[in-house]
C-alpha cells in the first residue's frame, strides 16, 4: 500500500511521467476501443487493418489543417539570428567591414560620438535601409533580440543601454504575379536588421528618492547589432505528418482493396467437386 501511494505521489509531482501516462491511456482508450469494436465485427486481423487505416487518414487530415493554419504540431518559430562573426559591431568602421555598407562611412576626425551616430543614420537612409518606428512591433522584437546578443557577449549589462534606432532591409518574397498576387511567392530574399544601441549614463541611487530617468552617455561610442531573419520551420512537422500519413493511408487502402478483390475472386470461383 505504501509503495502504491508513493507511485501516485511521484506521478502527481513529475509532469513528464504524468504526460507520458496520459498519452498512453488516451491511445489505449480511444484507439483500443475502436479496435475492440472493429475486432468483434470484422475479426481481429481485418479489424486492426481497418482501424489503422482510419487512424492514418485522420493523421493526414490533421496534418493538412495544421499545415494550413500553422497550429498544432509546430516547428521552430521565426526569429532574429546572429550573422556569424559580424553580430556586435563596436565602431563605425565595422559597419563597412561587416558588409552593412558598401563603402566606409566618412566621419570627421573632430566629430563627437553623437554626431557620428547621426552621420551613420544618414548613411543608412542613403543606402536604402528603412528606419522602423518605435510603435512598430518589429522594432521591439529586433531590440529584444539585440539585447540578448549584447548581454551574451558581455558588451552591456541589462539596463545599461537603450535601443535608439532599428534599420531594416531585404526580406522580399518572389515570384509574384503583378503587385498583389503573391500566393506562389514561396521564396524570400535575405532579411537583415541593424539595431543602433546607445550606452546610458550610470545612475546614482539615493535613498528616499525615485530613481532618475537614465540619459544617453554622449561620451561613449554607439554599438550596432547586425542580425539576419531566420524564417524557422513552423509548418515543417505538419507537412511531414501529412505526407507520411497520406502514404500510409493509401498503402492500407490498397491492401484492403486487394483483400476485397481476392475475396470476390474466391467467392465467384466454381467450387471443387470431390468424388
Amino acid at each position: 500500500m505504501t509503495g502504491l501511494l508513493s507511485a501516485i505521489v511521484g506521478i502527481e509531482w513529475e509532469p513528464e511521467l504524468r504526460g507520458v501516462l496520459i498519452v498512453i491511456i488516451a491511445v489505449v482508450t480511444l484507439c483500443g476501443g475502436i479496435y475492440l469494436v472493429m475486432a468483434t465485427n470484422l475479426g481481429a486481423r481485418l479489424g486492426f487493418l481497418v482501424a489503422l487505416t482510419g487512424l492514418a487518414g485522420w493523421m493526414s487530415l490533421m496534418g493538412v489543417v495544421w499545415m494550413i493554419y500553422g497550429i498544432g504540431l509546430k516547428g521552430p518559430e521565426p526569429s532574429w539570428a546572429a550573422v556569424p562573426g559580424r553580430t556586435v559591431l563596436q565602431d563605425t568602421g565595422a559597419l563597412s567591414r561587416a558588409g552593412v555598407f558598401g563603402e566606409p562611412v566618412a566621419v570627421p576626425d573632430d566629430a563627437t560620438f553623437a554626431e557620428e551616430a547621426t552621420i551613420v543614420a544618414d548613411e543608412f537612409e542613403a543606402e536604402g535601409w528603412e528606419t522602423l518606428e518605435e510603435s512598430d512591433p518589429a522594432f521591439g522584437q529586433a531590440g529584444a533580440a539585440a539585447g540578448e546578443f549584447l548581454e551574451e557577449t558581455a558588451t552591456f549589462e541589462a539596463g545599461d543601454y537603450r535601443v535608439v534606432a532599428v534599420y531594416d532591409t531585404g526580406g522580399e518574397r518572389y515570384p509574384k504575379l503583378g503587385d498583389r498576387i503573391d500566393f506562389v511567392a514561396f521564396f524570400h530574399k535575405p532579411h537583415y536588421v541593424v539595431v543602433d544601441v546607445a550606452p546610458l549614463e550610470p545612475l546614482l541611487e539615493e535613498s528616499g528618492r525615485a530613481p532618475a530617468t537614465p540619459e544617453i552617455d554622449e561620451s561613449r561610442q554607439h554599438q550596432y547589432v547586425y542580425m539576419v531573419r531566420d524564417l524557422g520551420a513552423r509548418r515543417q512537422p505538419a507537412f511531414v505528418l501529412t505526407i507520411g500519413g497520406s502514404l500510409i493511408f493509401l498503402t492500407l487502402c490498397w491492401l484492403l482493396h486487394r483483400r476485397e478483390r481476392v475475396l470476390v475472386t474466391n467467392r465467384s470461383a466454381t467450387p471443387a467437386v470431390i468424388s
